[in-house]
């Protein structure tokens, strides 16, 4: 059973096991969640989401002794803090994703972590053992049941994404064999996730990444003081995969599924985890890198007056990405699920960033939208998902034609960003942190390992304050 690899490789994984790069990619990835989660704080689905707390029960309410705290410093319990970090993480899309999984992870794994290192004072080294799980786990997972799992509606980050809270949160919590296969039972029944409200702009989407972290957390500590499980959750014939990712489970063979778990569990999959540009879903990313490398080309050719003379722009993309065909958009979660907007913008301003989001106007890029067709391009198709490829094709009223393609986008392995790329993204969309702090942020967490969390966190929210 699938539940009881799960449990016998967090088990057994040890810190020492874990190699010296596989170390800098999760600290490069904690680097990006902490700039991604405390921007997020001001987004209106955190406040709402804290708002909300309050009015059902105080969100500040923790034990002195047992306390974590949102990524801003402000004290909470620990499944607080999981869920309005988790929110936070993801209400920008901007967090760190896995292409072939499917999902984002940084989002609801390092909200998991942080609330539950600090409740339990867990080290530094205890911390990256259970990311690093956390990652492994849900790589692994998503990898196997993608892309049937999401073709049946679901939102991988959400449902997989509660399987890798709990994952991280039993090896924090040391729990042994029986318990993790309770923590994996019962979060994995309570994971949920509908793409029905990521793709019509609500802020479902990143309510599933707190929801994933509220549920991961309270399964493993239900685990912890006595609730039982199944083995059988995720592959047995009533389990997650049946439910959820129907063909896969009719197509999964016993001995295939158990050589396919012992050849990828231990290859530390965090290592093929993107780390995103642009604060859209990932699947617009090609598509805008070829629109931006074009308008450099329309600038040259019609200086600033380059808008006036487009005729049409069809953008040729694989299937997912076509999907994202939305000319109707009503608000910023909306938009980024369009490509037709999403594209528009950064064809006008030159970029795709929050302050472009923000200030956000329908009315200034409907006329680029509407001349913009989608189309789903079958050979492009075919080369997904090792390629996320968009071939986009810009005709002018003077009858000139200005063609990209863009294969991978920018932060996959193939073109990663450097930790220099991710210290200016966090000074960018934290303006209010000068860079001398950001870096200090980035040499504590390179000696991680030396420290306590509580430690780590109580010097980041010092350095906040000081601000």
């Amino acid at each position: 059973m699938m539940a009881s690899k799960f449990a016998n490789f967090i088990l057994e994984l040890n810190y020492e096991d874990i190699d010296k790069e596989t170390l800098e990619k999760t600290k490069l990835c904690f680097l990006d969640y902490l700039a991604v989660t405390l921007r997020g704080m001001k987004e209106e689905s955190t406040k709402i989401a804290i708002k909300t707390l309050n009015q059902l029960f105080s969100a500040y309410h923790y034990n002195n002794a047992f306390k974590s705290s949102f990524i801003d410093g402000t004290y909470t319990n620990p499944l607080n803090a999981g869920f309005i970090n988790g929110i936070a993480a993801h209400s920008l899309d901007l967090d760190d994703g896995h292409r072939f999984a499917g999902l984002h992870l940084g989002s609801v794994i390092f909200s998991t972590a942080i609330a539950i290192s600090q409740a339990e004072n867990n080290t530094g080294n205890e911390f990256f053992e259970a990311v690093i799980g956390g990652y492994e786990v849900a790589i692994v997972l998503g990898t196997l049941i993608n892309p049937n799992h999401r073709n049946q509606g679901f939102h991988s980050t959400g449902t997989i994404g509660t399987i890798a809270s709990c994952v991280t949160a039993a090896k924090l919590l040391k729990l042994d064999y029986n318990q993790i296969i309770a923590t994996l039972s019962t979060a994995t029944t309570s994971a949920s996730g509908l793409l029905e409200s990521d793709h019509k702009g609500t802020m479902g989407k990143p309510f599933h990444v707190g929801n994933a972290v509220y549920n991961g957390i309270l399964a493993a500590f239900l685990a912890k003081n006595g609730f039982t499980g199944t083995e059988s959750i995720i592959d047995g014939d009533e389990g997650f995969i049946k439910g959820l990712a129907t063909k896969t489970f009719n197509e999964l063979d016993q001995k295939l599924k158990n050589s396919y778990l012992d050849q990828e569990l231990g290859k530390f999959h965090i290592n093929n985890v993107y780390l995103k540009k642009y604060p859209v879903c990932r699947h617009l990313h090609s598509s805008i890198e070829s629109i931006l490398n074009l308008r450099e080309s329309l600038i040259r050719k019609y200086i600033d007056k380059y808008t006036k003379y487009i005729d049409k722009i069809d953008i040729y993309t694989y299937k997912i990405a076509s999907q994202h065909n939305n000319h109707n958009i009503s608000n910023k979660e909306g938009l980024k699920q369009s490509l037709p907007y999403s594209a528009a913008l950064a064809l006008l301003f030159g970029k795709l960033d929050i302050n472009v989001l923000d200030n956000f106007s329908k009315d200034d890029v409907k006329s680029i939208a509407d001349k913009i067709n989608i189309h789903c391009d079958s050979e492009l198709e075919s080369f997904a998902p090792d390629l996320m490829s968009s071939k986009v094709i810009i005709t002018t009223s003077t009858g000139h034609v200005f063609e990209n393609l863009t294969d991978i986008p920018q932060g996959e392995t193939g073109k990663p960003f450097s930790k220099k790329d991710i210290l200016d993204k966090f000074n960018e969309i934290n303006q209010d942190i000068d860079l001398i702090k950001i870096i200090a942020i980035e040499n504590k967490i390179d000696n991680l390992d030396k420290l306590k969390i509580n430690d780590f966190m109580e010097f980041f929210h010092e350095l906040l304050r000081l601000n």
